[in-house]
């Protein structure tokens, strides 16, 4: 469970985003979407590698 203390003088937005924050590095709907059909061991890797090669691509174009 994710707790966030809201402080004094505090906006609710600004707790809101913290919250959000910290969800987002807790991984849930990652893991949720990841679930929802599954997918071959070989298949992910193939996807993590093209991710790889398109990353290594952006950098070699930036520099």
């Amino acid at each position: 469970m994710i707790i966030i203390n809201v402080k004094d003088g505090e906006s609710l937005d600004k707790a809101l985003k913290r919250f959000k924050k910290k969800f987002e590095k807790t991984g849930v709907l990652r893991e949720l979407r990841s679930r929802q059909a599954f997918e071959k061991k070989s298949v992910t890797r193939r996807h993590v590698v093209k991710h790889a090669i398109y990353k290594q691509n952006m950098n070699i174009e930036t520099v």
